[in-house]
């Protein structure tokens, strides 16, 4: 597999996305003839003259077994509306493989063609083939094409050109959140309700999935990342915003899982809104930010973490330079309206090839370097967006350099980000002892946001899909004491059930919020009550 992205004239058949049908046509209907692949005919003959069986002839791809193939070419259920539902498969990559023979001799012959002109041409070749393969079903009288069909084609064909294939569509779902996959066919969509629901397969065979992956890492334009057996595990930014995590090799199938970012300009009006937290919560947090205090937020995986940073930095003075690091880009704040001039976005580079003799990756930039090279930028912030391992010396060294730093890490309580904390500053180095980490959590974080998250797993007969909800269950003020990090909880919850946080105990130096148009009085009653 070739790490590198596509150049302007290079062969899209050297691609794996735009290979040969060969052999994987077995079965499906066509048969290559003679030793040009792309002289494929089938048994019903109207589109011979351009190689391609009539729309529902062609079978899916490799299948394994009469199970796979019903799922791949019948009706989706109905609780996955809207997902390529009746596309012929066989059909797509044989309006593909003819479409990137086009697009191969078009750029061959002018080179020089931009990304943008690539992709136009591309379209125009698409529609060309669809629209002669559909005059020439209806002069040979065979039933015209479906309503709506040729569209539906032309995207798919496109998609598995430029875009992300069979995922393109989940991925294009304004209600998709997030899309969890292990192996080729067994899918789970979560939607922006909460909702759990099956989705259809997004490649014929785990190997596909596997190959497609690793194609994509290694187009990227921006940031390319090697995905092979030596690198099993792959953390990508996709096209528009969304986060890919896949692995394989390492696991028995290939898992992928992509999460959307959906709620990007979002403030803590907007939680309150969605019920994730009281309005006296949000003004604490909404002060505490404007105080610069150093906030960490916790939880488990897909509880929202990453949008509660989002509604946190929108407290933020739109005239402070906010500087923000993260090993893949989530946080997109220098895209949002009003803040293009004052936020410095970095990211993080894992490097590929040999690793030197001190284990570094040739082309790789650590947090850390760019949290270094940051300090001659004139922020007045530096937000660590992810803390899962050594970040956390990048965390700790922000929240050392200027206040009102904001970071994330997973824990499934506030102890518990304390100490998972502790641990990965020790997992640094030899040169963190305990005593400094213990220090450093105690001194220079001052709140934890503990968010908490929920499945209802719906009535168990399949007429009920589970549902997540999300809430914020605890916030904690951090403060040195004799034993290391000692905590106040300011907001609580009796119960993990409970999805509202209640006032508790504000310390005496939190007081000082009221100049930050914190309400001591509403919180002295509901702490009281």
């Amino acid at each position: 597999m070739s790490d590198r992205s596509h150049q302007p004239g290079q062969g899209l058949d050297d691609l794996p996305l735009f290979r040969d049908l060969g052999p994987a046509t077995a079965g499906t209907g066509l048969r290559v003839v003679g030793t040009d692949p792309a002289a494929v005919q089938g048994p019903e003959t109207p589109w011979a003259g351009i190689g391609l069986p009539r729309p529902g002839v062609g079978r899916p791809l490799n299948r394994r077994d009469s199970r796979r193939a019903a799922q791949a070419t019948g009706p989706l259920r109905a609780s996955v509306p809207n997902h390529d539902a009746g596309l012929d498969w066989a059909l797509v990559a044989a309006f593909r493989d003819r479409a990137s023979r086009r697009l191969t001799e078009a750029l061959t012959a002018s080179p020089t063609l931009t990304p943008g002109q690539q992709r136009e041409l591309a379209r125009k070749i698409v529609f060309d083939l669809l629209d002669d393969a559909a005059r020439d079903d209806i002069a040979t009288g065979s039933a015209a094409w479906r309503p709506g069909l040729q569209q539906r084609m032309a995207e798919t064909v496109f998609d598995a050109l430029f875009g992300l294939g069979r995922l393109q569509p989940l991925v294009d779902d304004p209600d998709v959140e997030n899309i969890m996959i292990t192996g080729c066919d067994r899918v789970m969509l979560e939607y922006n309700d909460g909702q759990l629901r099956p989705g259809p397969p997004v490649a014929e065979s785990d190997d596909e999935l596997i190959e497609f992956l690793a194609f994509l890492a290694s187009r990227s334009e921006v940031n390319a990342r090697s995905f092979s057996e030596s690198q099993p595990r792959l953390h990508l930014r996709l096209d528009g915003g969304a986060r890919l995590a896949a692995t394989a090799w390492v696991t028995p199938r290939p898992v992928v899982v992509i999460r959307r970012h959906r709620l990007v300009d979002i403030s803590l009006d907007d939680l309150v809104d969605r019920q994730m937290l009281s309005p006296l919560a949000a003004g604490f947090l909404a002060a505490a930010v404007r105080a610069r205090k150093s906030i960490v937020v916790s939880g488990p995986q897909g509880a929202g973490k990453t949008t509660m940073v989002r509604a946190l930095c929108a407290e933020i003075p739109p005239w402070e330079r906010i500087g923000t690091f993260e090993t893949e880009y989530e946080l997109f704040l220098h895209e949002l309206p009003g803040r293009e001039g004052t936020v410095i976005a970095y990211e993080a580079r894992p490097g590929t090839g040999e690793r030197a003799a001190g284990g570094r990756q040739a082309g790789e930039i650590t947090l850390d370097e760019l949290l270094y090279d940051s300090f001659r930028f004139n922020l007045q912030r530096q937000i660590v967006g992810e803390v899962r391992g050594k970040e956390i010396i990048a965390m700790i060294k922000a929240m050392q350099s200027g206040a009102g730093s904001i970071s994330t890490t997973h824990a499934a309580t506030a102890v518990g980000a304390i100490r998972k904390l502790v641990t990965c500053a020790m997992e640094a180095g030899p040169h963190i002892t305990e005593s400094y980490a213990q220090r450093a959590v105690a001194e220079d974080i001052d709140v934890i946001v503990q968010v908490h998250l929920h499945t209802d797993p719906g009535s168990g007969d399949g007429r009920d899909q589970p549902v997540r909800t999300r809430w914020v269950s605890e916030i904690v003020a951090v403060h040195p004491g004799e034993q290391g990090p000692a905590r106040t909880t300011v907001f609580g919850t009796e119960s993990y059930r409970e999805a509202r946080a209640l006032a508790s105990v504000l310390p005496d130096e939190y007081r000082e919020l009221a100049a930050y148009g914190f309400d001591l009085d509403a919180f002295a009653r509901e702490a009281g009550s």
